[in-house]
């Protein structure tokens, strides 16, 4: 007679323990249904990027040196400096500079080894297109300043 009664309260304390593991899982799913979403609906909205944010580069013609430190320190030698040397000054002459993005890995060697500053991150991530040389930027591209995200009114801060 006693082992049945003991197999019953087993049986009570198993249901008990059932009944508790299911009800903190329910608390779990509604302590998650009253949380704010943190998704956000892209083309019409956009997250401000972090202050250390690797968007795309930006390059002032002028203060550039054609040094060339950019392109050794480039861990795919990605960046194309066209310069002549002028005989008199014996100096070299920045004739072009260009970038392609899509091969461009973002790592920012380029911008922290350049010595005169010409070279800056941007917070500017929307480079994708349909034609894979439009990702192929020149000095002029690449002089080129990006909206700022504080007028940009579809900016989410959270």
């Amino acid at each position: 007679m006693f082992p049945t009664i003991t197999k019953f309260q087993n049986y009570g304390q198993q249901a008990v323990e059932a009944a508790r593991d299911i009800g903190q899982g329910f608390a779990v799913t509604l302590d998650h249904l009253n949380r704010s979403s943190i998704t956000v609906h892209y083309p019409y909205e956009k997250i401000l990027p972090s202050e250390r944010f690797r968007g795309r580069i930006h390059f002032e013609f002028d203060k550039c040196i054609a040094c060339e430190v950019r392109v050794r320190v480039c861990p795919i030698n990605l960046p194309v400096v066209d310069w002549s040397l002028t005989r008199g000054v014996r100096k070299k002459q920045l004739k072009s500079y260009s970038i392609d993005f899509g091969v461009c890995i973002f790592c920012g060697n380029c911008v922290e080894y350049c010595p005169t500053n010409c070279l800056s991150m941007t917070e500017e991530y929307e480079l994708s297109s349909y034609d894979r040389h439009e990702s192929n930027y020149d000095q002029s591209a690449l002089g080129r300043l990006p909206f700022s995200t504080s007028q940009d009114f579809s900016i989410q801060r959270l």
